[in-house]
């Protein structure tokens, strides 16, 4: 491991791996004043491509022309329907355990996948990158039948008419979804599709060192990101906000929260980031697109992105500390309708393009990941004295 070029006060707390480099990708680059997935910085991503010329970007690694795009995109549209054990299976668990957390539904019906795939222990480049786009296409179906399952509905079938934002919302809700909710959606899904070696990107590395298949390394991807200083750091950004408000109503200004919550060193998700110190490129941009959905859509979101953007001016003035993407996210899935224990699977969805470029990459250099620990445990002993 080499070690980064970063501040003395960083360099003495390592844990975490804080400000080691521990490996090679051309999949992304995210430094402090960029973020860029194969040579395309976010922004322009965000402002000019779809979310298909993305997965396309990340898992074939070049920008694709018209005719490739169209390829993948029907491709894709066709492979969203998943086989009845694993819709079954989905909706059993729905009805038995509705308090089961989303994300392991969503790692179980991954795994459940992986058994009706004929190439699964296939880790060729041509195997893997069929397996990626299975992922890719059926993982969105499979968030949908749960939501709607626990709604107490049945499942719609995928409309292979709609881009994979529309379809993802369609499945979701069972609702076409207006343009202009698609593509707020299609944005978030090209923010949140890469981030280099982030926890959840790490552990499928790790897995798939081991020479491991493609869907596993990905339901240990999933386990990751579940996590709330991870991926479901969306969910508790919503959860603060909601708190937030519900005292706001009670008669507590915002100041005051902010205050308390401060002097109990209360963790407040949605703010700070390991590597972004100045703010996160992607959280003005996802917040631009949520607020101006909200104020066409007429819906009560915009009291929230208010709220929200209260919050982040005393943050900002208070501790100095920026906001992250998963900040604005709460707010504008939330004026999507979707309901919040949905919101990390939703990331699922989009880093799946990622994860998977990011284990084929492993797989073609490998190395099995295992590196060493210092040791702090007791002196040694014998165990017969």
């Amino acid at each position: 491991m080499t070690q980064t070029q970063d501040s003395p006060k960083k360099q003495t707390d390592q844990r975490g791996l804080a400000g080691q480099t521990i490996g090679d990708t051309s999949v992304c680059s995210v430094n402090q004043t960029q973020l860029i997935y194969r040579g395309y910085e976010i922004a322009d991503l965000a402002e000019n491509a779809t979310f298909e010329e993305v997965s396309y970007l990340l898992l074939m690694g070049h920008k694709p022309n018209t005719e490739e795009l169209t390829t993948f995109s029907k491709e894709l549209a066709s492979l969203r329907n998943i086989p009845d054990h694993v819709r079954d299976a989905i909706v059993q668990i729905a009805h038995r355990s509705p308090t089961a957390h989303p994300m392991s539904v969503l790692r179980t019906a991954v795994s459940l996948l992986s058994h009706g795939c004929p190439s699964c222990e296939d880790n060729s480049p041509e195997a893997e990158i069929e397996k990626s786009k299975y992922l890719l296409a059926r993982i969105p179906t499979c968030i949908g039948v749960h939501q709607m399952a626990l709604d107490g509905k049945d499942p719609v079938e995928p409309d292979p008419s709609l881009s994979h934002a529309a379809n993802l919302l369609w499945c979701l809700t069972g609702k076409k979804p207006h343009e202009a909710a698609a593509k707020v959606m299609d944005v978030s899904l090209i923010l949140y599709a890469e981030h280099d070696f982030n926890a959840s990107t790490f552990a499928s590395r790790v897995i798939a060192s081991t020479n491991s298949d493609m869907h596993s390394s990905v339901c240990g991807a999933i386990g990751a990101l579940k996590g709330n200083l991870h991926g479901g750091a969306n969910e508790a950004a919503m959860e603060l906000l909601a708190e937030i408000m519900e005292a706001f109503e009670r008669g507590t200004s915002v100041e005051a929260y902010m205050k308390h919550a401060f002097e109990t060193k209360k963790k407040l998700m949605g703010f700070g980031h390991r590597v972004y110190k100045n703010g996160d490129h992607r959280a003005g941009i996802l917040r631009g697109w949520g607020l101006k959905y909200a104020q066409s859509a007429n819906t009560e979101a915009q009291k929230w992105f208010d709220l929200g953007d209260e919050v982040q001016a005393i943050m900002l003035r208070d501790k100095n500390i920026h906001p992250n993407v998963d900040f604005p996210c709460g707010m504008t899935y939330f004026a999507l309708g979707i309901p919040v224990q949905q919101y990390t699977p939703i990331f699922v969805a989009s880093r799946v393009t990622g994860w998977c470029a990011h284990i084929m990459e492993q797989h073609q250099n490998n190395r099995i990941i295992r590196p060493l620990a210092r040791y702090t445990g007791p002196e040694l002993h014998n165990w017969n004295d």
